[in-house]
């Protein structure tokens, strides 16, 4: 293959892995976004909303692990083929469900599935980028998660409208649908992707430098603690903000379907240009001679200060300024989303980057479910919105303080010595 070709297979492979992310983003928004329609059949409270959510983000969670864990041992072609029919069939199967229990061992199956989409994504810009390029890359493929939220609320309001067919209710067809894209794409990454048979000299410096850690070994380090407690604070934030604010809008603000596909989008689209920028600031930066410790914790910095101005949501006079306010949120987080799910690259050999990747998704989705059921059970309780988004607009600030104290330099850890 030759250089061009290799430059534009690599950008390529960026692009389909993005395809597939916004699958998954698709995918795990049909249940917020159908949900006033589905209480019309299957009655659903605060809590119980809040309970189906961590169905999902429990098994999406331990399957980040297990998902690096699968492939690491099988490889990304057949590892992400794996994963992707999984969660594709688990999030159809949601069109079955005929009652609580049922939606929630669909949530529980499709976050197996969805869990190992990222560290997939992960190794996939390893194998195909240089570590200058590898933040850009991640960039576009965390765009991947706007274009599937953007493309959402139009979409399954387009659907719940028209999609009574056969005699099913309208929202069953949301998943059967969104379930048959997944296959869809699994079938083109399979025709598609190859391993590049190419190493980057930076890689193999640190291959040659590194022994590949052990899960026990990572866990021993002060780094690898502080960049999972990070993503635990910052996407307790992130999966509140995708998965409540549906409701909130439906509720605080009296939406429906027509103003969710015509405005709904908008904080979504505001994320996909975050993943862009907080990539395409890292690697510009290291293009111009800045350190990768620099490089990264500039543009994480810049992210983290978006964050904050969601606080203020509760006391906006209009739905605009609501809309604004999220969308500030929105990009700040994908930028810093961006930038922590490369940190793995910068710091271990590519044999552990499953691992580490699915100890840092762990973190995240066990920081939602804290999150989620705080939410909860204070709005059960009648406290309202406004004490949850004051908390959630402080939590990025805090992660990112964690990132500063535990990992004073982003560079390959060495685990041939005791740490």
């Amino acid at each position: 293959m030759s250089p061009m070709d290799t430059l534009r297979g690599r950008w390529g492979i960026a692009l389909l892995v993005a395809a597939a992310i916004a699958i998954s983003y698709l995918d795990r928004q049909t249940l917020p976004w159908a949900i006033k329609s589905i209480e019309a059949d299957i009655p659903i409270g605060h809590q119980v909303k809040a309970a189906l959510d961590s169905a999902f983000l429990v098994t999406y969670g331990l399957m980040y692990l297990g998902g690096g864990w699968l492939l690491d041992r099988i490889g990304t072609r057949r590892g992400f083929l794996v994963i992707m029919l999984f969660w594709s069939l688990a999030c159809a199967s949601h069109g079955l469900a005929g009652g609580v229990l049922a939606l929630a061992a669909s949530r529980l199956l499709l976050g197996v599935g969805e869990g190992g989409g990222f560290p997939a994504a992960t190794r996939a810009v390893a194998e195909w980028f240089p570590v200058r390029d590898r933040a850009t890359a991640m960039g576009i493929i965390n765009a991947g998660t706007a274009v599937g939220a953007v493309i959402a609320p139009p979409l399954i309001a387009l659907i719940l409208t028209h999609g009574d067919w056969m005699g099913l209710s309208s929202w069953r067809w949301v998943f059967f649908i969104t379930g048959a894209m997944g296959i869809a794409w699994a079938v083109g990454w399979w025709w598609s992707y190859r391993t590049p048979g190419v190493a980057f000299d930076d890689d193999a410096e640190q291959a040659a430098a590194a022994v590949a850690p052990s899960l026990r070994m990572l866990l021993a380090r002060r780094e690898v603690a502080g960049v999972v407690g990070a993503k635990f604070l910052s996407d307790a934030a992130w999966y509140f903000y995708i998965f409540w604010l549906p409701k909130y809008l439906f509720e605080a603000h009296a939406f429906d379907l027509k103003s969710a596909a015509s405005i709904g989008w908008i904080p979504y689209a505001a994320s996909g240009v975050g993943s862009l920028a907080g990539g395409y600031l890292s690697s510009r930066l290291l293009k111009r001679g800045r350190s990768v410790n620099a490089a990264r914790k500039i543009a994480m910095g810049i992210s983290v200060a978006f964050m904050p101005f969601v606080m203020l949501v509760p006391f906006a006079a209009s739905v605009g300024l609501v809309i604004f306010l999220f969308s500030l949120a929105f990009f700040g987080q994908q930028s810093w989303s961006t930038l922590v799910m490369t940190l793995p690259t910068d710091l271990v050999p590519r044999g552990a980057l499953g691992k580490l990747a699915g100890l840092i998704g762990l973190g995240g989705a066990f920081g939602g479910v804290a999150m989620g059921q705080a939410a909860g059970w204070m709005l059960d309780a009648g406290y309202g919105y406004t004490p949850v988004l004051t908390v959630a607009a402080s939590l990025h600030v805090i992660a990112f303080a964690l990132v500063c104290v535990a990992v004073p330099r982003i560079a390959p850890l060495n685990f041939t010595r005791k740490a």
